[in-house]
């Protein structure tokens, strides 16, 4: 009920509209987006992004009161900068005041509150108009009127306002009050940081038929939920972790799905900034309000890759009696290669790597994905894609002995583990097997010779046949 009257409010006929949305007050300078002459935008990953607008504006000589229209919703007033580029000296700010509290039907009559508004009810029967005069008494919930001789609720019929409060403006608006030098018109540009814009880099790769190489492309995927739109903008994006005042975040990221072909990767330079990259977009482009964007960041063909199946273990079980450790245990698979060579080499920015392979019918399937975090060039990616189907293991503890000691401080403890790995594929494949070992340790025994990954990590490569399996046995002493 109170919705369906809230759409009967109307305005009076005295309230001046203008195709630009609500007029301005008669002592107040307006600029709307038609006299932006370049907007640039900067991107951080973190929900942040800098504006800088630029605007061609005819202002007064001495004091002028200035409307700029079309700022971003979610702007940080505090961070707003107006220069003008034209006449510098002289030109200094007295006060701004950024109004966010934009008109609608609801807040129009909660800014009548205790004031007097004419509510206009139709005859159905003769079609004839009653005017009456009412207070606005409440607007939480519902409206509450109160006429000359009773109290409504409701609204009983079309309200009409005597006008708009200056406070309340169709779309986000900054009011400055300044002082400029010369008469005239004046390049004035507005910086100033806001939430709602954000990005983060996307990749999707392709392995080949032997899972030996792989093809990668790199998007670059814009969020921009800021209430405003940026036309034909210069945009750049920054890869990094600035150090923020962390603000509560107040609003959701709701992102679309990966593209998955690439366009014209010479779109975007990257170049570095402080201890940061910067990556531009060779060309203007439109961000509009409620929208998400990618842009073509990288891409490489025929990547070397190196493909791991993994068994990690822990090391609890090396200071207990535990027997039976785990049945059909799952088997990770790792891809990792290198940032290096024609396509990459460049900086990446943390993302998601999606991972792709054809199938017999050479319809495309996703394999997996992982999380990447900034990578410089040269440094090495690894992902995990899964857990593999058709290879598990068996592990057990054979023997265990306490030494020397009491409790786990001053102790020594020997035990003896094996591992069963089963392969159900028609190849032969190697696993990884790496066990964390604790405290001071040494190898007593082994079906096959390890090597000391780290000064805590045993590793083995364990070659397991097609259709078959393989058993990797060892005794080792633990001195806490």
């Amino acid at each position: 009920m109170f919705r369906r009257s809230i759409a009967n409010i109307i305005f009076a006929s005295t309230l001046l509209i203008s195709l630009n949305g609500v007029a301005a007050p008669r002592d107040e300078k307006t600029t709307t987006v038609s006299d932006q002459k370049e907007v640039a935008v900067t991107i951080y990953n973190d929900n942040l992004a800098l504006i800088k607008d630029a605007r061609r504006v005819k202002l007064d000589r001495d004091f002028n009161k200035l409307a700029w229209r079309e700022v971003s919703a979610q702007m940080r007033p505090e961070t707003a900068l107006l220069r003008n580029l034209t006449n510098p000296g002289g030109f200094h700010l007295q006060e701004q005041n950024f109004d966010f509290d934009l008109l609608t039907p609801q807040t129009l009559l909660e800014k009548y509150l205790n004031k007097e508004v004419t509510v206009i009810r139709t005859n159905s029967a003769t079609g004839t108009e009653l005017r009456e005069t009412a207070t606005v008494l409440a607007t939480n919930g519902g409206t509450v009127l109160k006429f000359a001789d009773r109290i409504e609720t409701g609204v009983p019929g079309r309200l009409v306002f005597s006008g708009v409060p200056e406070n309340l403006r169709d779309k986000p608006t900054l009011v400055v009050s300044l002082i400029n030098p010369v008469a005239g018109e004046q390049n004035l540009e507005l910086s100033y940081l806001t939430a709602g814009l954000s990005w983060r880099a996307d990749y999707v790769a392709e392995l080949n038929e032997h899972d030996d190489r792989l093809d990668l492309n790199g998007w670059a995927t814009l969020t921009n939920q800021s209430g405003a739109a940026y036309p034909n903008a210069k945009l750049q994006l920054v890869a990094g972790d600035l150090n923020r005042v962390r603000q509560p975040k107040s609003i959701s990221r709701n992102m679309l799905a990966m593209a998955s072909k690439m366009a014209d990767t010479e779109e975007m330079k990257e170049e570095s900034l402080f201890e940061y990259h910067l990556y531009t977009l060779q060309r203007p482009t439109t961000l509009l309000e409620k929208q998400t964007k990618q842009v073509a960041l990288m891409s490489a063909s025929s990547v070397p890759i190196h493909k791991e199946f993994l068994l990690t273990g822990a090391n609890y079980y090396y200071s207990g009696q535990y027997g039976d450790i785990g049945q059909k245990l799952k088997v990770g698979v790792f891809v990792e290669f290198q940032n290096k060579g024609e396509g990459l080499g460049i900086p990446l920015p943390k993302g998601v790597i999606r991972v792709y392979k054809k199938d017999a019918q050479s319809n495309a399937q996703f394999v997996g994905e992982d999380q990447i975090n900034h990578t410089p060039k040269n440094e090495s990616i690894r992902l995990k894609l899964g857990d593999a189907f058709d290879i598990t293991a068996d592990k057990k503890q054979t023997d265990f002995q306490k030494l020397a000691g009491m409790g786990r401080s001053s102790s020594i403890f020997e035990s003896a583990y094996q591992i069963v790995l089963k392969n159900a594929k028609s190849e032969a494949i190697t696993v990884v097997v790496r066990e964390p070992m604790p405290g001071d340790w040494t190898m007593i025994s082994e079906s096959q010779p390890h090597t000391k990954a780290t000064s805590g990590m045993a590793e083995w490569k364990v070659t397991v046949p097609g259709d078959g399996k393989a058993s990797l046995t060892y005794r080792v002493r633990v001195k806490y």
